[in-house]
């Protein structure tokens, strides 16, 4: 596979001096462009299409000789929809331009706008610059060098799964036939074995058969096992926004923590593909980038995290000074306090024409790996909430349309009034209220979806190549023992939503603390939670003092604890 060097398109000439010399720095990895104006940037745009030569940024001044700089960028991104868009502001315009640059970013006309550099070593600019660039990288550019690379024979649920696992996680990876160089080698590498597709090489764990998603999380969990006879302080199911705030709070206060999964770091905020209300970040973040480096702040100070670990059951400790037992595939894991952070699954669609095509072309959730296989078709996005609107603009980077189907009339209701702006003012995408989809068909992979009108009872079948469904939330404690109160829904209850007959001597649990001593709920999972990204890391972060709270109390000092015999 030939990787064409990637290219920065600069766009104007009032800056053209300046723009030059901060852009040096970046030409050992990139192909630099410039254009005058509006023309000789689509000319450029057009050239480099032909050559297939990606755009990884395209930055233009707020005036050009022939256009506004907004029009160009509007142009430019017509024809190269994944390259990051900039408007470059001289110092002297800032005032003046802020107000149209504001609405153009929240129109999602724009991903950052800049001011020119001033001085040599002006790094707040490249900051800004390299974040686009990484961003792009991951999720627009083939990887230069891959960590994982997957021999597979065609599409399959397993092949998607992998592949949405491995980009949660940040694993670069690259998928290869089975007659490319690299699938021959694999082939060879079976030593005879007959190939079960998809074929998983990696340094790590070298030809792998099929893998199991528990078997590739192990691979990356560098053969480290929980270990055996010990007791954590504290153990925490579910490694979303809230579990990752715990989990370095947690250990970063001196708390043995050990954290679990059931699939890859960052739940479901890890597969949004841009996150731009979390606080700190102007510029957006991904999920998966947001989960990663959490993960990061957790490994660094002690905390032992382990993704496709799935618990299956709880034992809670029978008494204050007790242990709690999680039971895993294979093992145990013991702690004297526990945080229930599993978060939500989304809701399955219920129609079996539709089940019969996950991994297929549908996918549950963003499963932004699947986004550059969405390049020139028609997509259809069932959901109204923020995860799937962050969907929707990712996808139209790369889809020729993007359908939101929806069940009420409109967005406003149930999505952030950034996303709505940023829907309304792409033309890729779509809104079609009133409406469910109520079959699918294909050969061997989604080609086509039927509508059905909820008001008119009207059906039509439309052609559809991926279909990506995020429906709203059930909760993921199925394992918990009934000791832990829920409500009708299945949520949680904590503090002083519990049951009164629960309480002890009067008074309830503490604020996130379930009917059970030692037990706490934080994130979507929490019966009452604001589900989102923020709230969700707040609340694991304000669990851990109520964790050293409980452990302190347990008489007087926590005391010494020999594991619970299990069988």
């Amino acid at each position: 596979m030939t990787i064409r060097t990637p290219a920065i398109l600069l766009i104007g000439t009032q800056q053209r001096d300046a723009l030059t010399r901060e852009f040096r720095r970046y030409e050992v990895d990139y192909r630099i462009e410039y254009a005058d104006g509006l023309a000789a940037a689509i000319a450029t745009t057009q050239m480099l299409h032909s050559q297939d030569v990606p755009i990884a940024l395209v930055a233009a001044q707020m005036e050009l000789p022939d256009a506004a700089g907004l029009v160009a960028l509007d142009c430019v991104h017509a024809i190269s929809s994944a390259a990051k868009r900039v408007i470059v502001l001289a110092w002297e315009e800032f005032r003046s331009a802020m107000e149209v640059v504001r609405e153009a970013q929240l129109a999602g006309r724009i991903d950052t706008s800049l001011t020119v550099p001033r001085g040599v070593r002006d790094e707040e600019f490249h900051t800004a610059v390299t974040e686009l660039l990484s961003d792009w990288g991951w999720t627009s550019d083939v990887p230069v060098v891959e960590s994982v690379q997957i021999v597979s024979d065609g599409i399959s649920p397993l092949k998607s799964q992998i592949c949405d696992f491995l980009e949660r996680l940040g694993v670069p990876f690259r998928v290869y036939k089975p007659d490319s160089d690299v699938g021959r080698d694999a082939l060879a590498g079976l030593n005879g074995a007959e190939p079960t597709y998809p074929l998983v090489v990696s340094p790590l764990g070298g030809v792998m058969n099929a893998p199991s998603i528990g078997e590739i999380g192990a691979l990356f969990s560098m053969g480290r096992e929980p270990e055996a006879g010990r007791v954590y302080d504290l153990a925490i199911v579910g490694a979303g926004p809230a579990g990752l705030a715990a989990a370095v709070y947690g250990a970063s206060e001196g708390l043995s923590t050990i954290m679990l999964d059931a699939d890859a770091v960052g739940g479901q905020a890890g597969s949004s593909s841009m996150i731009r209300n979390y606080l700190g970040f102007p510029r957006g973040i991904s999920g998966m980038r947001l989960a990663q480096r959490a993960r990061s702040q957790a490994n660094r100070f002690g905390a032992h995290i382990y993704s496709a670990r799935p618990v299956h059951a709880a034992e809670l400790a029978d008494g204050p000074s007790g242990v709690h037992t999680l039971t895993l595939d294979d093992t145990t894991v013991q702690a004297r306090a526990l945080l229930v952070a599993t978060g939500v699954s989304y809701r399955r669609h219920g129609v079996q024409a539709v089940e019969d095509f996950v991994g297929l072309g549908v996918h549950y959730g963003a499963a932004t790996s699947a986004a550059r296989g969405c390049e020139g078709k028609d997509v259809h996005i069932v959901g109204g909430g923020n995860s799937a609107g962050q969907a929707a603009v990712h996808l139209a980077r790369w889809a020729r349309s993007v359908t939101i189907v929806i069940r009420r009339p409109d967005l406003s209701e149930t999505m952030s009034d950034y996303l709505t702006r940023e829907i309304a003012g792409n033309p890729r995408i779509a809104v079609r209220a009133c409406s469910e989809v109520i079959d699918a068909g294909g050969a061997g992979r989604l080609d086509w979806i039927t509508l059905r009108d909820k008001n008119t009872g009207g059906e039509e079948k439309v052609s559809s190549h991926g279909l990506f469904l995020l429906l709203g939330a059930k909760p993921c404690c199925d394992w918990l023992p009934d000791d832990v109160v829920r409500d009708r829904a299945g949520f949680v209850v904590t503090g002083r939503d519990t049951p009164q007959h629960t309480w002890v001597d009067g008074l309830p649990p503490a604020s996130l603390e379930t009917t059970v001593p030692g037990v706490f709920a934080a994130g979507d999972i929490r019966a009452g939670s604001m589900k989102r990204v923020a709230s969700a890391s707040g609340e694991g972060a304000a669990a851990v003092p109520l964790v050293h709270a409980y452990l302190d109390t347990v008489n007087g000092e926590r005391p010494v604890l020999e594991p619970v015999p299990t069988s």
